[in-house]
């Protein structure tokens, strides 16, 4: 028995054995059947990923199941999709077999599979159609979620590393975001965690490491901590359990380069969660008469409240967090919530439909609907429809009230022009002020969680280039472009018609190559740009009439006729980086590019032979960044569309600058010792150094020049044999 049929067998029998209440033996025949006419067909082969499809079929869905917690409805077309997809089964059959909801799902699934093989970049149209395909079933979204998961785990040992990261930059971009904005918190951390150890693994084992030398200290003291906790729960009659939990990989970096700090100086590195067993109708008292109990045992911070019982987020989530101080003066989190709101926490959206009969949870569907909205009504490139909507993600929420009592959750630092557009496109366009709590604001006016807000409309009034620094939330600020470019485009129309009329009167007959030079010589990107400025008497038409007709005249004059040019006779010209000294061959981006401009990134000074990636600046060009880099998470996770696959090539006959901090005892000749190596070093030229001494110790900062990694390894190698150096650390490291 191969190994893929022992993993076949026990995938299968585990999802039969989830299913049991919820499939019938109809159902799993007919599922069967489809799979194995497939077989038949060869249509089953190992996937671009190394995977056999349908181990990976049975393993996502009981992903889906346990996991996830998905059942039936969601589960059938998952299984059966590619079925359709290879003409085995239709959709007519399979909505006579099982119904209407399990061929929206299996279409849903269908376009993304067509948009993936098209390779939907954060760059491309197909961009846009894989969000619109994910907002018209959140249950889609889920199932994607388990088979990105799938792949980030089942990839630590692929040998293709570029795939690895390629797969980990589109997770940590798109699919850990989506999971948390869903309330999939488990597998949002788990798919942060795996993407930093797939394109940061030195950083990841350091932590992990750390996080194994410190588990003994940490669980004793969670352990001490509560014990007295317990013992007063059960002494007031309440059902619980009780347990810490360490905080993962990818939030503890996260701390520690936000806050410029080490591993050893984060105090929250774990919470404690109480899990209460409570009917509904006491839940929220239950978990109040808990708080009381453990604030009254351990002294609180009343600024780390975070009372999510009153009013839930919009991914449904609740739950109690406080900070109390624990023995030995160490803050600790303590998370209070029942086992329904446990389960939200862990399962998200597919635990509403538990608890709420197959409903969707009202603030993620009108998360979804505003997504749909955007993407369908903007006319923004789709990297600029993900910018807008990627932040709204992650912030945290406040509440709003109508006069009328109506709640609003905005995102916290929304301003009154937010509000307004989130009740509505017509009332935020008209918006001139609003009273919020009764007094009289402007637009500008930040909002603040309890406030009452009563609109103020003219309807004279109009949207502003200026509202564009005032809105925060994506549909207004989408809204607000939309609206910018009508008005521009009407003004255009005018300059248009303008500009045509003085031609006709003037009979004069040009060629539209001419019209084309005449924008561009007056510094314009396109027709529209210039009528706008023509209609708005920023430039003069009747200058411009007479640019057209001096260049149209030249063009016309031209008699000799410019020789075409092949491809085969096109040559990228020579681009200089940096260094003079860089060879064009030292550095290939992006499958075999070459020819590209780069230069290389100051933060963490890469040299041949580090492990590096490609950034596409806002500018253009490329940076080129150590994957250790400090800075490397952030890129990746905000603008993992910017990201391009780096490496080195040939042979480093170039000088790459360097920092060196060294550390020591402020040993008499210590600095000529370290001068005298590191020029003994054919390959290593010293350019300055900088000694500051106090104590009795020194840091040293070195600037050098070495030709790779391999030479520059061997430098601090010999440098630590010097006697009274504690530690040689290269600048940039984490």
């Amino acid at each position: 028995m191969t190994k893929d049929t022992i993993i076949f067998k026990y995938e299968y029998k585990k999802l039969i054995a989830s299913l049991d209440n919820t499939i019938s033996k109809n159902d799993i025949d007919y599922c069967k059947t489809a799979i194995y006419k497939s077989i038949e067909r060869g249509l089953y082969q190992d996937d671009a990923y190394g995977m056999n499809p349908i181990i990976r079929l049975l393993t996502t869905a009981n992903i889906l199941v346990e996991e996830i917690g998905l059942r039936k409805t969601s589960i059938i077309p998952f299984i059966l999709y590619q079925a359709i997809s290879n003409n085995i089964i239709s959709t007519s059959e399979l909505e006579k077999q099982f119904g209407n909801d399990e061929v929206k799902i299996a279409r849903g699934l269908l376009k993304i599979s067509e948009l993936y093989a098209k390779n939907p970049s954060i760059e491309s149209e197909n961009f846009t159609k894989l969000f619109i395909t994910f907002s018209e079933d959140v249950r889609v979204v889920l199932i994607m979620l388990a088979d990105r998961l799938l792949l980030l785990r089942s990839l630590s040992n692929h040998p293709n590393e570029e795939l690895r990261r390629k797969i980990a930059y589109e997770a940590s971009y798109l699919y850990a975001p989506l999971a948390h904005r869903l309330g999939l918190y488990r597998v949002k951390s788990e798919m942060e965690d795996l993407s930093l150890k797939y394109t940061n693994r030195g950083i990841y084992t350091e932590i992990a490491s750390k996080l194994s030398d410190t588990k003994r200290d940490r669980d004793t003291y969670i352990q001490n901590f509560i014990l007295p906790i317990k013992n007063k729960l059960s002494e007031a009659g309440l059902k619980f359990d009780i347990k810490g939990r360490t905080k993962s990989i990818h939030s503890i970096w996260n701390k520690i380069r936000k806050q410029e700090t080490t591993f050893e100086r984060i105090y929250d590195l774990f919470a404690i969660r109480i899990i209460l067993e409570s009917p509904l109708e006491k839940e929220k008292a239950e978990c109040w008469h808990s708080y009381s109990i453990v604030t009254d045992m351990y002294q609180p911070n009343p600024k780390r409240l975070r009372d999510w019982l009153s009013i839930p987020k919009s991914n449904g989530y609740e739950s109690l967090h406080i900070t109390v101080m624990g023995p030995e003066g160490k803050w600790v989190e303590v998370q209070i919530r029942t086992r329904r709101m446990d389960e939200i926490a862990e399962k998200g959206l597919a635990a509403h439909w538990k608890y709420k009969g197959g409903k969707e949870e009202r603030g993620l569907d009108e998360w979804l609907n505003n997504v749909r909205e955007v993407l369908e009504a903007s006319d923004a490139s789709p990297l600029d429809v993900m910018q807008e909507l990627r932040p709204e993600l992650y912030d945290n929420e406040i509440f709003v009230f109508t006069p009328k009592g109506d709640l609003h959750k905005l995102p916290k630092g929304a301003t009154l022009l937010d509000f307004a557009f989130s009740i509505h496109t017509g009332l935020g366009s008209k918006c001139v002020g609003a009273k919020v709590n009764g007094k009289n604001v402007t637009i500008k006016h930040k909002l603040s969680s309890g406030d009452q807000v009563e609109i103020l409309t003219s309807p004279s009034q109009k949207p502003k280039q200026d509202w564009l620094n005032i809105a925060t939330t994506s549909k207004a600020r989408v809204k607000i472009k939309q609206s910018l470019k009508e008005a521009e485009y009407k003004e255009a129309e005018y300059g248009k018609e303008l500009f045509q009329r003085r031609i006709k009167n003037r009979k004069i007959d040009f060629e539209e190559a001419s019209f084309t030079k005449l924008i561009k010589k007056n510094g314009f990107k396109n027709a529209t740009d210039f009528f706008f400025d023509l209609a708005a008497d920023k430039i003069d038409i009747n200058k411009m009439v007479e640019q057209l007709v001096e260049i149209d005249r030249k063009e016309k004059g031209k008699d000799t006729p410019t020789e075409a040019r092949g491809a085969e006779t096109f040559v990228v010209s020579e681009i200089n980086n940096e260094s003079s000294s860089k060879k064009e061959d030292e550095l290939v981006i992006d499958q075999n590019l070459r020819g590209v401009d780069y230069k290389l990134a100051k933060c963490c000074n890469p040299i041949y032979g580090d492990e590096i990636f490609g950034f596409v600046a806002s500018t253009g060009g490329i940076k080129i960044h150590r994957t250790s880099c400090a800075n490397a998470p952030q890129m990746i996770s905000r603008f993992g569309y910017r990201i391009v696959q780096t490496k080195w090539a040939g042979k480093s006959d170039s000088q790459y600058a360097i920092t060196l901090h060294i550390i020591g005892n402020d040993d008499i000749g210590i600095v000529t010792n370290i001068t005298s190596i590191i020029s003994k070093e054919k390959k290593v030229l010293l350019r300055s150094i900088s000694i500051d001494s106090h104590d009795g110790l020194f840091n040293g900062n070195l600037t050098i020049s070495v030709n790779d990694t391999s030479s520059l390894d061997a430098l601090i190698k010999k440098l630590k044999t010097v006697k009274g150096v504690k530690n040689i650390e290269r600048g940039g490291q984490f």
